[in-house]
């Protein structure tokens, strides 16, 4: 679905439940702004309810802002404020739920009309709090890599790949608006924000104030139990990610990397270092004059490329590694027949103990006059202890172990992959969780966080497609795995 079908249903909605209001209930003063009440209504009930089903999602999103921004103050005068922002990370769950509750309800208390003023105000703060973010967001495209956001002068010409944060999430992963889409949607958003404020004597009321209470009283409680349940009790109940179950990981793939390898350059953006103009010359007409454009006095801005028919997900960016360091993508790519993946995006732990030793070791060589020398030599190895928090370790001693013990005795493969951390430090919890035989890799948090909201989760292929997604609450044992989806 796109921007612009999304917008149009919005509308058709908003339209038929203004024609109702106005020509059934009789319960409004001015036809516009009983549309713009419907309509901004009903646009952050959705934007909401499709957060609420999965709020990890937003709270992730949230902790790319938060790591932005506390980069960008670090080096400013404001440097004083980049200290909140780790500490704000670590709730972000808290604030993802709350700002999800919030903007549905602001979206509510819009289409029934309920405290006007409140809810106007409300909504133009809420608003404006989103044009920030995109706006920053939007921005930050005009900022070359080595320039803190804040060198305005240093800024250069627009270039998406500059962003560290390349979708708002405003929609979850339903719809991904690219940031300049977003900043233009909010910024229009002021528009009847502002509106309402002026105008909040004549907007209208459905029903009495104490429906309208009950209504809303109802709607947080409902909201608050939704939101928890799939935050920490169980998987989001539609999966709007690229490895929702049926996907074949390598058939997408093989389709994305196709759609990329025909993308064509049709254009370079040059920015000329001495007066800092910018000029855009098409291919054909660069590759016969750029002569004219030596590189002590231009540089390349960007290359200015075809849109290609399928836009590239996370599964192209699949990318697992074992503990030596080697890429292993292939073991999850190219796999046949049944096997586990277990998911760790992150570690928790109460720290971390380090103990270099060494180790001596027999070298036996061959001598070119025959026989053998041997040689004693000695290595230089690494002692890791980790002080687990106990309740997270419980997942893998009494959920994941036994799981991957029954699977082995099948002859099942078990892989697991973790995120943020050492090959030290997984063995260590390999020894710790009393997982034996399982394949252990490492892979990028994020990666591990779209793959599947549990930490630990667990995902059964076979071959490269995905068939069963569990939260370890929700993890069956392992006889009911192999006689439900095995067979």
């Amino acid at each position: 679905m796109t921007l612009s079908t999304l917008l149009l249903m919005i509308s058709a909605v908003a339209l038929i439940l203004t024609l109702v209001i106005g020509a059934v209930l009789k319960g409004h003063k001015s036809w516009l702004l009983t549309y713009l009440q419907n309509f901004c209504g009903v646009l952050f009930i959705f934007s909401g309810a499709v957060k609420a089903i999965d709020p990890l999602g937003t709270s992730y999103k949230m902790g790319q802002y938060f790591a932005e921004f506390k980069s960008t103050f670090a080096d400013t005068w404001f440097s004083f404020i980049a200290p909140i922002f780790p500490f704000l990370t670590e709730y972000a769950n808290l604030f993802s739920i709350s700002m999800i509750i919030f903007e549905i309800i602001l979206g509510v208390m819009l289409v029934l009309g309920s405290r006007a003023k409140l809810t106007s105000w409300a909504f133009l703060i809420l608003v404006a709090f989103f044009t920030f973010l995109t706006g920053f967001t939007f921005l930050t495209g005009y900022v070359p890599n080595d320039v803190n956001f804040f060198q305005f002068g240093n800024w250069a010409g627009y270039n998406e790949l500059q962003m560290k944060v390349t979708d708002c999430g405003c929609f979850g992963d339903f719809l991904k608006l690219k940031p300049k889409v977003s900043f233009l949607k909010d910024l229009f958003l002021l528009v009847p924000a502002i509106l309402f404020v002026f105008k909040h004597k004549d907007m209208h009321e459905l029903g009495s104030a104490k429906l309208r209470t009950t209504i809303i009283a109802a709607t947080v409680v409902f909201l608050l139990f939704y939101c928890v349940r799939n935050t920490y009790w169980n998987l989001p109940q539609t999966d709007f990610r690229p490895f929702r179950e049926g996907v074949d990981m390598r058939a997408q793939r093989d389709i994305e990397d196709a759609a990329q390898a025909d993308v064509k350059i049709i254009a370079f953006k040059l920015k000329n270092k001495l007066n800092g103009k910018i000029v855009e010359l098409p291919y054909e007409q660069y590759m016969s004059e750029y002569k004219n454009y030596p590189k002590t006095d231009w540089e390349t801005l960007e290359q200015v490329k075809t849109k290609p028919t399928i836009e590239p997900s996370k599964i192209s960016e699949f990318v697992v590694y074992d503990l030596e360091g080697n890429d292993a993508s292939d073991v999850f790519m190219d796999s046949d027949g049944p096997s586990f993946m277990i998911v760790v995006d992150k570690l928790y732990e109460d720290g971390i103990a380090r103990e270099p030793y060494t180790e001596e070791e027999m070298v036996v060589r061959p001598l070119e006059e025959g026989g053998v020398d041997t040689v004693i030599r000695q290595r230089q190895l690494e002692r890791v202890s980790v002080d687990w928090d106990a309740a997270y370790l419980q997942r893998f001693t009494d959920v994941i172990a036994p799981l991957a013990a029954g699977a082995q005795a099948d002859g099942i493969p078990v892989r697991i992959i973790v995120g943020g951390a050492d090959s030290g430090v997984i063995k260590r919890l390999e020894m710790d969780s009393g997982i034996k035989g399982a394949n252990w890799y490492s892979a990028d948090d994020i990666l591990l966080k779209t793959i599947i909201r549990s930490n630990p989760g667990v995902v059964l292929y076979d071959g490269a497609q995905i068939v069963k997604k569990w939260h370890y609450r929700h993890l069956p044992e392992y006889a009911e795995v192999k006689n439900r989806t095995l067979r």
